[in-house]
């Protein structure tokens, strides 16, 4: 069913406060985060972990994911737009954040927090590599709602028109006026794939789906990480096709490739490279721990690095 794109991105307002669906997206990713994560450490997942561990360990990986995928954002894909005008990096809810870098983030805070706990920091890797699917599927419904990062073309019955990709006059009509031409079918011209969509299905849904079924019985460390940072750059890569190039950078090189792929190749090299490695490493097996109850010292020895 062929789509006109006009959903509000603001999804309410709180005085002069406004609340953006891009940022509840990015709550409902968090929530869903902790909420599965604390399953994970009732049935111990991550040995000697308890839940207040856990709560520390989501916090420094939010803050993970906010400051790098902004930072990501703009040394990966805009530099020069925010050099000329530093005060965008602080509007989060019109979009800009990067994968990887969101990745890069939460690899230094997962280092970080298990340095401290004393724990190897892939035991802890492997451990929250389900729990970021979700999120994942939540920031790509953010970015259709958003109507950003669309697709190109299409005349297929799923196609959606994006006012911002429309061009003069089309794109000063007034919302009224637009869906009559739409529904006069003036604007199948302009009908694109709804990448973002397809990106939640895979990256969110699909992704998510197989960490959570694989992940359920205990595997040797490195696997779930690998097979993460595999699917996840296979995924993005193949959407990449049907998705325009950002504006600013267009396509890189061959008249296909770009930025969104290149990213992707070293962490699909990583996930290969991971997979290799966890055929002769060690398996964690669950221990649960209640809360409050401190790992005994002979497990702390055996978590080190």
């Amino acid at each position: 069913m062929r789509y006109l794109h006009q959903i509000d991105p603001i999804a309410f307002g709180l005085g002069p406060l406004q609340v953006h669906w891009y940022g509840i997206m990015y709550l409902l990713g968090f929530l869903a985060a902790w909420w599965l994560g604390r399953r994970r450490i009732r049935a111990g997942r991550l040995p000697g972990v308890d839940e207040a561990g856990f709560g520390d360990l989501m916090f420094y990986c939010m803050l993970g994911v906010v400051l790098g995928g902004r930072i990501g954002y703009i040394l990966f894909y805009d530099l020069k737009t925010y050099l000329a005008d530093p005060l965008q990096v602080l509007q989060i809810w019109k979009g800009g954040m990067s994968f990887n870098g969101g990745l890069l983030g939460v690899l230094v805070a997962v280092w970080w927090w298990a340095r401290r706990h004393r724990l190897h920091v892939f035991d802890v890797v492997d451990f929250i590599s389900p729990l970021v699917p979700p999120g994942l599927g939540f920031g790509r419904l953010g970015n259709f709602i958003n109507g950003e990062l669309w697709g190109k073309p299409t005349d297929g019955d799923w196609g959606v028109v994006f006012p911002a990709s429309l061009p003069s006059p089309f794109s000063s009509m007034d919302a009224t006026t637009l869906r009559a031409q739409f529904d006069a079918g003036v604007l199948d011209p302009f009908l694109r794939h709804p990448s973002q969509l397809y990106q939640a299905a895979l990256e969110g849904l699909v992704l998510f789906a197989f960490l959570w079924w694989y992940s359920a019985k205990p595997r040797p460390r490195y696997a779930v990480a690998g097979w993460f940072a595999l699917l996840y750059g296979v995924f993005r890569c193949a959407v990449e096709f049907v998705r325009v190039p950002d504006a600013q950078l267009g396509y890189l090189a061959f008249g296909w490739l770009t930025m969104g792929q290149l990213l992707q190749l070293p962490l699909i090299a990583f996930g290969l490279f991971w997979l290799w490695l966890s055929r002769r490493s060690p398996t964690l097996n669950p221990s649960p721990v209640p809360a409050g109850h401190p790992l005994p010292q002979g497990e702390r020895e055996n978590t080190k690095h």
